[in-house]
């Protein structure tokens, strides 16, 4: 009888370890985390459809479609559909903070994407990196976003603001030694961080050549008042950093004062539809910004692959769009990226296994500039490094001098 125990414990043992075994084979083929399962992904997203940004609503609006693309006509990805929900926060970081804890702890999604905003995702960071939720292809340039040592969860897409500030600061050192220059700048952690990378490019030279640096609010209705006073300045060079409301309303002012400094805006707000045209084509002639992308404006790119499926998209998946904003261009490449990256998860759709493929992206998407790669690495969380000059004449953007990488110099 002991004997005839001992061996039904034995065949039992076997057949739970050959049960488990399955399981675990099973369980290798297809890991679900919060907010996945075997036919879903809930991206979570958070876009000022309204306020002093809302001219970034676009943005969100392109990858909703973008998405619905990918779902209707390749069943998602992986064979998983991505349900994409997009709260509103007004560019108000208090607001932020409310839709971002309404996307974690009430719609479970797997991953909060592209909030756009340095100051709303400076409120959201924490919390996210506290709870273990990816915080990815976060909409700002800020540097801090390529810190995986204190923010594991957390990680940028565009190249940063300090190094865009160093090339312009090259650039005006190179071309225009020993002028002044004004700046105007929206006052939080997006402004200031260009700010820094001004400090850094000027060094000790930075007082006699910052002759005036002047903030602004948001919530101010316009910054017309704060051109006057940077003119009266009298610097050589004006620098305007902010998003396109205020950039518009500063291109037109400078125009209307009939000033002629040498004039450079930052990159997110050198949308010609709606920046340029609003404050006048006539006003905006010779301005001086940065780009990574293509300009859907300027005809070298008319039959060019890359734009062509852009256009091609934007007409049956988004025709309210507008094809003439650079803002649209940018949500269909970030859309891009979220799509190729949940592509490298395979069926290991883990929050940990998301940042690990955040860490190891390689790809080229045809909107960008030639020359422009994303790539990332354990230790390089900084997805895009080059940019190139431009100038803006007539009614697009023309490319002048090398692709620059994040360090200022040549890539």
């Amino acid at each position: 009888m002991r004997s005839y125990v001992s061996k039904s414990w034995k065949v039992a043992a076997i057949a739970a370890a050959a049960l488990l075994g399955a399981a675990g084979a099973a369980t290798a083929q297809k890991v679900n985390d919060v907010g996945v399962t075997d036919t879903e992904i809930k991206i979570g997203n958070i876009a000022p459809y309204s306020g002093p940004a809302s001219a970034y609503a676009t943005i969100a609006k392109t990858q909703a479609a973008y998405f619905k693309m990918i779902n209707e006509t390749q069943g998602g990805v992986n064979g998983r559909k991505i349900t994409f929900i997009s709260y509103d926060d007004g560019y108000s970081p208090p607001k932020t903070v409310e839709q971002v804890r309404k996307l974690v702890e009430s719609d479970e999604v797997f991953a909060v994407y592209q909030v756009v905003g340095t100051p709303g995702n400076s409120a959201i960071a924490k919390y996210l990196n506290q709870k273990g939720v990816p915080h990815i292809f976060v909409g700002s340039g800020a540097t801090k976003w390529a810190d995986p040592k204190n923010q594991p969860w957390s990680m940028g897409w565009q190249p940063n603001y300090q190094s865009e500030a160093r090339i312009y600061s090259r650039y005006i050192q190179k071309n225009y030694p020993g002028k002044t220059i004004g700046i105007l700048y929206q006052n939080d952690d997006f402004g200031k961080d260009y700010l820094t990378g001004f400090h850094d490019a000027f060094g000790k030279d930075y007082a006699k050549t910052i002759i005036t640096e002047v903030p602004y609010e948001v919530s101010v209705p316009t910054v017309d008042s704060l051109v006057v006073q940077i003119k009266d300045a009298n610097p050589d060079i004006f620098i305007t950093i902010g998003t396109p409301k205020f950039g518009a309303q500063s291109i037109k002012k400078v125009g209307e004062l009939n000033w002629h400094p040498v004039e450079f805006i930052s990159n997110v707000m050198a949308s010609v539809s709606a920046v340029l045209k609003p404050a006048g084509f006539n006003y905006s002639q010779g301005i001086i910004s940065a780009a990574y992308m293509k300009d859907p404006n300027d005809p070298q790119w008319k039959n060019d692959p890359g734009m062509n499926e852009w256009r091609a998209f934007m007409t049956k998946w988004y025709p309210e769009g507008d094809q003439a904003d650079g803002a649209t261009v940018f949500g269909y490449g970030v859309a891009i990226g979220l799509v190729n990256v949940l592509k490298q998860c395979g069926n290991e759709m883990t929050r940990a296994n998301l940042m690990k493929q955040m860490a190891n992206m390689d790809m080229e998407i045809g909107i960008y500039l030639p020359g422009v790669r994303i790539k990332t690495s354990p230790t390089d969380w900084s997805p895009i490094e080059q940019l190139q000059l431009m100038k803006f004449e007539g009614e697009s953007w023309q490319l002048f001098g090398p692709m620059m990488d994040g360090s200022g110099g040549p890539s």
